[in-house]
This record gives structure tokens, C-alpha cells and sequence, in this order.
């Protein structure tokens, strides 16, 4: 396996620059770097082939994370949002091959976060969501990118809310390079076992995300993490592994996330990296 932080758990903005975060990750001991891809087509060519060069220099991978935004939703009723979602993906996904990005994952099938005071229709949005990246895997494919879908909990989407929900959805895409991403705060909220949960996933399973059941690194939780590793192993994952925290207030990923407290303790800076360098090594021995 290969472990990876989201750089936003340094931030609180989405659109801050992922290039600062590329030889900090690597200090740490980090062989992936996880970028929110919303901003990424704003990147110039130049600064695109800056950030591949710094990961490169510094032997880090990238993942990429995507929450598409509503007016970017591949399961919407509105006709010309499909469309321009499509528009957004394939753009995204030819700068995504440009960093030689092999995975993007997140609700890529639907948007977030979901605005629940609207009605929500679930099965309409899961098939015109299976439609849509039905079409958009090949051109995936050919750029030689995975598109993994996140199961989310209850409270941040209603398409994929389980294992078994997001196995069903991948199985009825039928394209190697459409996988399932699952999420250990999400599995908390919404799976009867972990290990069940990641059992049923199975060899669809293409990218994994950690986080405490607080949202804080791993090891500063009660998340079963023997469990979690040991049926990692039992599957023969050997993907990435990446945590995704958020402990601080503020800013568009607090608002988002609905960090409402800080949750780092007040740390500075050096703190944040201890902490996660910490939970790295604890990740490294539960699940590697």
C-alpha cells in the first residue's frame, strides 16, 4: 500500500494551491498527496508542469478529490447540467493526466455537498448518475485515469450510502476502470461492519480513505483500525491509502465539512505536521 494525506487538512479553503504542500507531504513521510481537483483548470500550463515537477522531484504520487458542484452534476434532471458536466470532466480529467494523476475520487456521480432542502430524487439521480459515467469512463480510461465513487453518508449525498449500494452501482457501469472508494468516517456512520463492508467491496475496490469517526487523523479515535487493516490485507488491497482530517474551523472547507469546534487541539503548524507524521506511522503498522 501506498499512504497519502488530503493537503486541505492544512487549509480552509478548497481552492488554496496544492503546489506549497507537495515537499512538506514528502518531509513527512507521505508517498501520496491528495489534491481537490475543483480548482484545477483554473491552474496555468506552466503551473500544472510546476506541480508535476515537484511531485516528481520529491517522489510523491497525486490522487485526486472531486465533489462536483451542482451546476456540474452528472445525475441532474436539467439536461444542459448534464452537459456541462461532462464539459468539466473531460477538462478536468485531461489536466488530471497531465500531473500523471491515476485516480480521481468523490461523489462523481451526483454532486456535493447535497442541498437536502430540495426534494431528492434517488433513483432518478442514480441512473442518470450510471448513465453519465457510463459515457465518461472510456474517455477516462483512454487518459489512463480510474474514476472511483465515493460511498457517502447519509447527511452528504443519498445515491451511495453503503458498500453494497456502491459495489451494485460499479458492477452495473462494468468498466475496469470504474471502481468503489470507500471512506472509514463515512463506513462509521452508515456499514453494520467494517470488515463486512470492505469484504463486499472486494477487488472493486480502488481507492480508501481514512479518518477518525471524529474527522480527526488516525489513532485520535476509537475507529477499529486492527479490523479496518487486517481486512485491507484479507482483500489484498494495494492501493492508496489516504487520510482525509479536518480539525480546523473557518473558511469554505469548514463550512462545508461542518467543523464547528477546533479539533486540533490549537495547534500551529509544526504541531499539524507531528500530528499527522504520528498517524502515519500509526497507519502504516494497523494497515500496511
Amino acid at each position: 500500500m501506498k499512504f497519502g494525506i488530503y493537503y486541505s487538512y492544512w487549509e480552509q479553503e478548497w481552492s488554496a494551491d496544492c503546489l506549497k504542500y507537495v515537499e512538506k507531504v514528502a518531509r513527512l513521510g507521505f508517498d501520496v498527496i491528495e489534491i481537490a481537483v475543483h480548482h484545477l483548470n483554473s491552474y496555468s500550463p506552466a503551473h500544472l508542469a510546476e506541480v508535476g515537477r515537484a511531485a516528481k522531484a520529491n517522489g510523491v504520487a497525486i490522487t485526486a478529490g472531486l465533489g462536483p458542484s451542482p451546476e456540474r452534476n452528472l445525475s441532474s434532471p436539467d439536461p444542459a447540467i448534464r452537459k456541462a458536466g461532462r464539459a468539466f470532466f473531460e477538462e478536468t480529467l485531461a489536466n488530471l493526466a497531465k500531473l500523471d494523476i491515476r485516480i480521481i475520487g468523490g461523489a462523481l456521480h451526483s454532486y456535493w455537498p447535497i442541498d437536502y432542502s430540495k426534494p431528492v430524487d434517488k433513483a432518478g439521480d442514480r441512473a442518470r448518475g450510471l448513465e453519465g459515467i457510463s459515457s465518461l469512463a472510456d474517455f477516462a480510461a483512454n487518459l489512463g485515469v480510474d474514476l472511483c465513487l465515493e460511498v457517502l453518508n447519509r447527511f452528504e449525498n443519498h445515491v451511495l450510502n453503503t458498500a453494497e449500494e456502491g459495489v451494485a452501482f460499479v458492477r452495473e457501469v462494468g468498466k475496469p476502470n470504474v471502481k468503489v472508494m470507500l471512506d472509514t468516517f463515512h463506513m462509521n456512520i452508515e456499514e453494520d461492519s467494517f470488515g463486512a463492508a470492505i469484504r463486499a467491496a472486494g477487488p472493486l475496490l480502488g481507492h480508501f480513505h481514512t479518518g477518525e469517526n471524529n474527522r480527526r487523523v488516525p489513532g485520535k479515535g476509537r475507529l477499529p483500525w486492527h479490523e479496518i487493516g487486517t481486512t485491507l490485507r484479507e482483500i489484498g488491497y494495494d492501493g492508496a491509502v489516504v487520510m482525509e482530517p479536518f480539525v480546523k474551523m473557518g473558511g469554505g472547507i469548514g463550512s462545508d465539512i461542518k467543523v464547528w469546534r477546533d479539533l486540533s487541539d490549537n495547534a500551529d503548524d509544526a504541531q499539524m505536521d507531528e500530528a499527522a507524521r504520528q498517524s502515519l506511522a500509526f497507519s502504516r503498522y494497523v494497515l500496511g
